[in-house]
């Protein structure tokens, strides 16, 4: 199949399903800043994904998006390892943040399904997986105040949040390139919006984090 064998295929299917989980991050960022403004309505929303069909087809095509995204990020590496050979890459002219997070991908990759392994036990494997096992989930708000309660998990979310942005700053306009909506002008101009969008949604995660930090653990 011409998405599977072939190396333009496999770049356009790790392009697709890497836009599809930029969608995921920013609803997640969006949930977040709800807690921040209001516990009752983080709840609510919590409530209302649950383990109902909608909610669980919605998480059936997000952990596949993941695993296609995650496969063939091995894949990929592993096919430009072979054809470079003992060769360096060659080192092109782009901005030092940019050129560090293209060269460093798999190990951003990897960092990043490290934590987010830790973040479905906090959250999910208590919540809705307890719901579809036909078990009294633990409320949303009383997770975040659990786990953002120690100056530790505070720590270690925020590094995966450091690393989620360098990997997205050069994910995001690649993706764009591969599907050709590219050129000599928008190259820049999508490198701009993707650093901007990245920096606002990590920002976003970030202040999240401290808020209920300073919230549940320095003063609850």
């Amino acid at each position: 199949m011409w998405l599977i064998n072939s190396s333009v295929g496999r770049k356009l299917v790790m392009s697709i399903s890497g836009l599809f989980l930029v969608l995921f991050v920013t609803f997640h960022m969006a949930m977040n800043l709800v807690a921040v403004i209001s516990e009752d309505g983080y709840d609510a929303v919590c409530e209302f994904l649950g383990a109902n069909w909608y909610a669980l087809a919605g998480t059936a095509v997000l952990a596949l998006g993941f695993v296609v995204h995650i496969v063939y990020a091995f894949i990929l590496t592993a096919q430009n390892r072979r054809a470079r050979g003992n060769q360096d890459y060659a080192v092109s002219e782009r901005p030092k943040g940019v050129e560090w997070a293209s060269q460093n991908m798999l190990v951003l990759g990897l960092i990043v399904i490290l934590f987010f392994l830790l973040h479905l036990v906090h959250f999910w494997g208590k919540m809705q997986l307890p719901e579809i096992l036909g078990e009294y989930p633990e409320g949303g708000i009383d997770l975040i105040q659990q786990v953002f309660s120690s100056p530790l998990n505070l720590v270690l979310y925020l590094i995966w949040f450091v690393a989620i942005w360098f990997h997205l700053t050069h994910g995001f306009w690649s993706a764009l390139q591969t599907l050709g909506w590219s050129n000599k002008v928008w190259f820049c101009r999508w490198k701009l919006i993707g650093n901007v969008w990245a920096t606002v949604v990590l920002a976003g995660f970030a202040f999240s984090a401290v808020v209920f930090y300073v919230k549940y653990g320095l003063l609850g």
